[in-house]
């Protein structure tokens, strides 16, 4: 019982870290020279599915996904660069389709928005400390215990 739980675990986990190697690039897309496909692989992972969104082109078996991935291959043959080509998608695409977007003005305050929430969640806690702090109550100085014991007694 216990060989068969282990042979099944260890089956089980090489399942799971191979599940992710698993490519959609069919034979026909791929290039023959093998720096060309090494740099149209690295741009692909780069590109979103607009199919999928969760996935590279790289991982995607959509129809559009492999127009993606054969234009890719189309344009470091004519010779672009990997800018070149990315940033011909971006313009046929638009910024959705890189899935890690450039910073770039236009989207700062998307990139800015967590450091701004921090910062100012650490001046309200230290502004309320600081509040509650001159909040504390203070000993009565000796006229006011006075009056209070005379208030009282009454």
């Amino acid at each position: 019982m216990s060989a068969r739980f282990s042979l099944a675990s260890l089956v089980l986990l090489l399942a799971l870290l191979f599940a992710g190697a698993a490519q959609a690039v069919k034979p026909d897309e791929v290039l023959a020279d093998p720096a060309l496909e090494a740099r149209a692989r690295l741009l692909s992972e780069g590109l979103r599915c607009m199919v999928c969104q969760n996935q590279s082109i790289d991982e995607s078996d959509a129809d559009l996904a492999r127009d993606l991935r054969i234009l890719v291959r189309q344009r470091l043959v004519a010779g672009d660069t990997d800018r070149q080509v990315m940033d011909y998608i971006v313009s046929r695409y638009g910024e959705f389709v890189l899935l890690k977007p450039r910073f770039s003005p236009r989207n700062s305050l998307l990139w800015g928005t967590p450091v701004i929430l921090l910062l100012v969640g650490g001046i309200f806690i230290v502004l309320t400390t600081r509040s509650r702090r001159s909040l504390a109550t203070k000993a009565l100085s000796a006229e006011e215990q006075a009056a209070l014991d005379r208030m009282l007694s009454d």
